[in-house]
């Protein structure tokens, strides 16, 4: 007698299928913002290199393969630390310039002068949404530049809204409710709160009506708009009385990017059918493990980072031309 399979429970969904959907959209604009130049026109991204992570070098390989294949330029620009700033100001300066990405951690053990450096980078070129206007603008749940007009969206941090874009994809977002509260009843844990990723991810979250739990090695803060989300942008409490262990148990969604490869993320402790995502360039899930316990894994985001950044670029650019009319 033939046996009949149960279906397996986890869907793991790649990078490529989440951001296909973005290229196809960064595709239309850029044909749409072409349409006015030349026809040898295609903007152009400097990045700036000036550490010798393998990460930062991997993401600027896949960032120059994925803007050559879709009409933008990329140039790569090695430079020593001690001269970035320099180099980012004569970017600035450059008409040949669209954007500007800087490929962090600089200082790994001076975070002021990497945020130094993040200030450095001109507001109209700052792809990755890391000065402070844009994190301002993110942190109050501000969506655009020039209000009340709204014609110049803000820009947002590209490894946040790539997880926000993942999120979307798998319908973790909820279209029926109005546009700002789609999280409303969704509890998530990020476990990593930097300035350039975690932080500014459990804001946008939060900001869009989700229960955040924030975790890093210093404890677990609460990120939340306040009961039925009644506040216009989130607040932030320390709960010094819960870990992991308290959290995860809570969580509809769990997305981690400690960025070492000895952290794992302890499956017992995730929730039947919770969502799971991965944006270190470590594994901070054990695979196996986690697809019996997931309802849905998504291994790593960087291909969706490199849409994000291509669409951030167009923005800008579209930004300007607003500015000039």
């Amino acid at each position: 007698m033939a046996t009949t399979e149960m279906p397996k429970t986890c869907k793991v969904i790649m990078a490529d299928k989440i951001a296909q959907p973005l290229l196809g959209e960064v595709l239309s604009m850029l044909a749409k913002a072409k349409s006015a130049r030349p026809a040898e026109w295609k903007p152009t991204l400097a990045a700036f290199l000036a550490n010798d992570d393998p990460a930062a070098v991997q993401y600027a390989e896949w960032s120059k393969k994925t803007c050559e294949d879709h009409g933008f330029g990329f140039d790569l620009r090695r430079v020593d630390k001690e001269a970035l700033e320099e180099a980012i100001v004569s970017a600035n300066g450059d008409g040949a310039v669209d954007g500007i990405i800087v490929y962090y951690p600089i200082w790994t053990n001076n975070p002021q002068q990497d945020r130094y450096i993040q200030e450095t980078v001109s507001l109209a070129k700052d792809v990755e949404g890391l000065c402070h206007t844009h994190l301002f603008n993110m942190y109050h749940n501000i969506r655009f530049l020039d209000p009340p007009a709204n014609r110049k969206k803000s820009i947002l941090p590209c490894t946040p809204l790539a997880i926000v874009k993942a999120l979307e994809h798998v319908q973790i977002y909820n279209p029926v409710l109005a546009y700002g509260n789609r999280l409303y009843g969704k509890t998530i844990t990020v476990i990593n709160r930097s300035e350039v990723n975690g932080r500014p991810l459990a804001a946008l979250l939060a900001n869009d009506g989700a229960t955040v739990y924030s975790v890093d090695i210093t404890g677990v803060q609460l990120f939340t708009r306040g009961p039925s989300i009644r506040q216009p942008r989130h607040q932030v409490l320390d709960k010094s009385d819960m870990g992991l262990e308290q959290v995860l148990p809570l969580s509809d969604v769990v997305i981690s990017g400690v960025p070492s490869e000895k952290f794992k993320v302890n499956t017992d402790l995730i929730r039947d059918g919770a969502v799971c995502i991965n944006f270190s360039s470590h594994r901070n899930f054990d695979g196996p493990a986690v697809k019996e316990k997931a309802s849905i894994y998504v291994p790593s985001v960087g291909k969706v980072t490199i849409a994000v950044l291509l669409r951030n670029l167009v923005r800008l650019i579209n930004n300007r031309e607003t500015s000039s009319e």
